[in-house]
């Protein structure tokens, strides 16, 4: 019998707590990730292909961590 696929949103093992607070931030630093992404919006009736919204993806996830790396860089000093 094959195992339930895993939960994306809790990890298997995850201290409840540490989720809500990596979730808070991720919450926190989406403006930022949006921004730092430049991403455009669709035109209206337009939809993106399954490459197009990879790709969009890949994008996301290197500014999210640029934006983490960065707001930690900012706190430090």
């Amino acid at each position: 019998m094959a195992a339930p696929p895993a939960n994306p949103v809790q990890p298997s093992g995850g201290n409840p707590e540490d989720l809500k607070r990596r979730y808070r931030e991720f919450l926190d630093l989406l403006p930022l990730t949006l921004a730092l992404a430049g991403l455009p919006r669709s035109e209206s009736g337009k939809y993106y292909t399954e490459e197009q919204i990879e790709s969009r993806a890949f994008t996301i996830k290197a500014a999210w961590r640029l934006a983490r790396s960065t707001t930690r860089e900012c706190l430090q000093k």
